[in-house]
């Protein structure tokens, strides 16, 4: 046997058992897709016209959504007219789709009171009608309401209401520590009076610039409240350590920036924020308000409910269509090729095992969720590896036909054939390839799937069935009785004296 068909029999051997020891080892798993554990998933398209911006933006407002549900792994991608949501495992799903599909809107509420950070805490129920309440934050101040409280003591995504007073807060970036919580007020202005806000380079500092639009619902109510901020009266007071009232910009229960109001009044295009900003973070609040300015409305097209039994009994349907293929598969192949069935198997197994590696990693580290379109492609995958098999073993059948022995028709057999299979998996890469750029969805996890197994496929018949035979082939069995191989018995050696 050649040392370099020797060293790639002992190489693929090795990685194989080593991607299934540092798969278990490293405790990856495949995560499994929404049609394997349930969830739901929802295509959202914009009502209207929307650019690129809008839409990366809408992406980044609906993660941040679904980080709050505490949702593994969730799929959120823009699409020509929206965006698609996948939310794996999700228990609460109607409140799911309320969350994902609700269009964001900028709000401007007065800082009312600034509190400590709380630990969790059960939540506290509004007292009166801050619905009724003025725009004042003396309701709050003097105890006469008492705005809605959940988790970290902060205000529940589904109790932020416009009228209401809220308690947010502008510490929620991952890693970040809440150190502090803003009492808001009622909204005083939304994102309707905002017309633009750019990131703007000002005195050698970054500020972000807004520019309000004409009338009562604009400049008018932006100025009205400035005059109340700036004296620090009740409707604006003064928080400790700041010498004038702030108005928080809040998105999405997001307080975006609370900026002090330093000026009675301002002309609609010259409205400064500033602070600790760079160039980065300018841009992306600028980017985030401009999006309040201008909310997409979106609506839920091609709503799908998966429940976790259904979920369940579809991996359990996959696991089972798997194993019936692969037993019928293996009957045959070991019936009718015998010992050359048994490295064929052999052959399924050390790709099979660097392919559960790589599944198992890419699910792990990357979220590439295992979908049952993607266990049938694995399915389909076991035919064309077996088919590498067959074409190879016909090779040596047509050999030993023409007249070779069975030994000297492997080296010669295995060049021909890999060429036959390098060709026809190349043509199964091509259709899989074709389907991930043209397509969306499921048949995009078939495609990937596929076309990894074929790949793989291609790999171990290189490295391990072409060394392993031509391995078996020094033995004196396959010398002298090749029908326990599947080969014709033509192909045996002589040996001096036998009968012709």
């Amino acid at each position: 046997m050649p040392s370099r068909q020797r060293l790639y029999l002992i190489g693929i051997l090795l990685l194989s058992v080593a991607s299934l020891s540092l798969t278990m080892w490293w405790g990856n798993e495949p995560l499994l897709g929404l049609d394997l554990q349930g969830g739901v998933s929802v295509r959202l398209t914009a009502v209207g016209e929307a650019d690129e911006e809008m839409l990366d933006q809408a992406v980044e407002v609906i993660r941040a959504r679904v980080d709050g549900l505490g949702v593994a792994e969730p799929e959120i991608s823009r699409t020509a007219t929206g965006v698609m949501v996948s939310l794996p495992g999700v228990d609460d799903q109607t409140r799911a789709l309320e969350l994902v599909g609700t269009t964001a809107e900028l709000r401007f509420r007065p800082v009312c009171e600034t509190l400590p950070a709380v630990a969790e805490q059960a939540p506290v129920l509004a007292q009166g009608d801050p619905g009724d309440a003025p725009a004042s934050c003396w309701p709050v101040l003097t105890g006469e309401v008492i705005p809605a409280t959940g988790a970290n003591g902060l205000t529940a995504h589904e109790d932020d209401h416009a009228a209401d007073f809220v308690v947010l807060t502008d510490e929620l970036m991952p890693g970040e520590t809440i150190t502090r919580r803003l009492v808001l007020g009622p909204t005083i202005l939304t994102g309707d009076g905002l017309s633009d806000a750019d990131a703007d380079f000002v005195d050698f500092t970054w500020q972000v610039n807004l520019t309000m639009k004409e009338g009562a619902t604009g400049i008018d109510a932006f100025n009205a409240i400035a005059a109340e901020c700036f004296a620090g009266t009740a409707y604006c007071p003064v928080q400790s350590g700041y010498g004038n009232g702030q108005v928080a910009l809040v998105l999405d229960g997001q307080v975006i920036t609370a900026p002090q109001i330093r000026a009675t009044s301002f002309q609609r295009d010259a409205i400064l924020i500033s602070g600790s900003f760079d160039k980065q973070s300018a841009e992306d609040t600028a980017l985030a308000l401009r999006y309040g300015a201008l909310p997409i409305e979106l609506v839920a097209e091609n709503t799908q409910l998966v429940s976790a039994t259904i979920g369940e009994d579809a991996l359990k349907a996959g696991i089972i269509a798997g194993l019936v293929g692969l037993a019928a598969v293996a009957l045959f192949i070991v019936a009718y090729y015998r010992i050359l069935g048994l490295v064929a198997l052999a052959s399924l197994a050390v790709s099979g095992s660097l392919l559960w590696g790589i599944i198992a990693h890419l699910g792990t580290q990357s979220g590439l969720a295992l979908t049952l379109a993607g266990v049938t492609g694995i399915i389909v995958a076991i035919g064309v590896s077996v088919d590498s098999n067959v074409v190879y073993f016909e090779h040596l059948k047509e050999d030993i036909r023409d007249g070779r022995t069975a030994r000297s028709s492997v080296d010669r057999a295995f060049k021909i054939a890999f060429s036959t299979i390098i060709k026809a998996n190349t043509a199964s890469l091509i259709g899989a390839g074709l389907l991930w750029w043209l397509t969306v969805g499921a048949v995009r996890g078939f495609a990937l799937y596929l076309g990894l197994a074929t790949i793989l496929d291609l790999v171990a018949t290189k490295f391990f069935m072409g060394p392993m035979i031509d391995l078996l082939a020094r033995s004196s069995w396959f010398k002298h009785h090749p029908l326990r191989f599947g080969l014709p018995a033509d192909g045996a050696v002589k040996t001096i004296g036998e009968a012709k």
